[in-house]
């Protein structure tokens, strides 16, 4: 069976454009086209409605894709069997990633497991949101992700790393080269917040502790925050590992009451990996065992 029509459906509808779709996947926008319009001739439906913005799914299209998910799913199940049976030389991994651990995780782990198994292909899916990783795994979009632990129901982590949070302050604050900071003093300094989606362990700590913040700015981007920090217009708390390469300047000391967050990578539940992903999970559990105990990801 030809899957190209089936993943071109599928790439499609992620990317919501035919010609970015096209772009991914090495073909010219016609040829892309005509595959899916084969499909709808085929089945004698209408699967995309197609629009100035782009196209989306049509309800029939929508009825029909997790049955064509799961055919490409399975499909590509079957292609990493034959591949372990030649020693892992062939297959494609699909990993849900975020900021930190793309910039300083995985190109590690990438050139590790390649050394290992140099006919794998990588696709990474980036997002801001852990919720949307969890969604991709659940979909079976991506074969893993590396999320916040605990994860939301439907899928298996394996925790790997702590990633502490501290005090994020203007450099020339008067507690800026303090052992820590005071999570009261919160109350008293304005508080530049990440968005709401991306704060929940934040929020956690000012609940737990009886704070409220004296909330001066919602921010929805790390770097935005580390430049206003930087103006001095007030305080913050982030993960540890973004700061590290950043040019701006601040100061990050420790929560008076220290304070983490565990990362993990996922998989959906009630199904076992493909041998591919066992190998990659195995990967990346023995790497990160293998890293500066003081680097964790954002």
């Amino acid at each position: 069976m030809n899957l190209t029509k089936y993943q071109a459906l599928l790439k499609t509808v992620e990317l919501g454009s035919i010609t970015r779709a096209a772009e991914a996947m090495g073909y010219t926008q016609s040829a892309l086209s005509r595959a899916i319009a084969d499909l709808e001739r085929e089945w004698d439906l209408e699967l995309l409605t197609r629009s100035r913005s782009g196209v989306a799914l049509s309800s029939d299209g929508n009825v029909l894709l997790p049955a064509i998910r799961s055919l490409c799913n399975a499909a590509k199940m079957l292609e990493e069997q034959v591949a372990e049976l030649h020693g892992m030389t062939r297959g494609t991994l699909r990993v849900g990633t975020f900021t930190s651990v793309s910039i300083h995780w995985l190109p590690g782990i990438m050139k590790v497991f390649l050394d290992r198994y140099p006919g794998i292909h990588f696709e990474l899916v980036s997002s801001w949101e852990f919720a949307e990783i969890e969604d991709l795994i659940r979909r079976g979009e991506v074969d893993c992700g590396f999320l916040r632990v605990p994860a939301g129901e439907g899928l298996d982590t394996i925790p790997l790393r702590q990633d502490r949070l501290l005090a994020v302050l203007p450099p020339d604050h008067p507690l800026a080269h303090a052992p820590c900071y005071p999570i009261a003093r919160f109350t008293q300094e304005p508080y530049i917040r990440i968005s709401e989606e991306r704060d929940m362990e934040i929020s956690r700590i000012f609940q737990e502790e009886g704070v409220r913040p004296n909330l001066q700015y919602n921010v929805n981007d790390d770097f935005a925050i580390l430049a206003m920090v930087e103006q001095g217009l007030g305080v913050s708390i982030m993960p540890e590992l973004v700061l590290r390469d950043s040019n701006r300047r601040f100061s990050a000391i420790p929560l008076d009451h220290p304070r983490f967050r565990e990362i993990g990578l996922a998989v959906r539940s009630g199904k076992a990996p493909s041998p591919l992903t066992s190998h990659f999970l195995s990967c990346v559990q023995e790497l990160v065992a293998q890293m500066d105990p003081d680097i964790s990801p954002e």
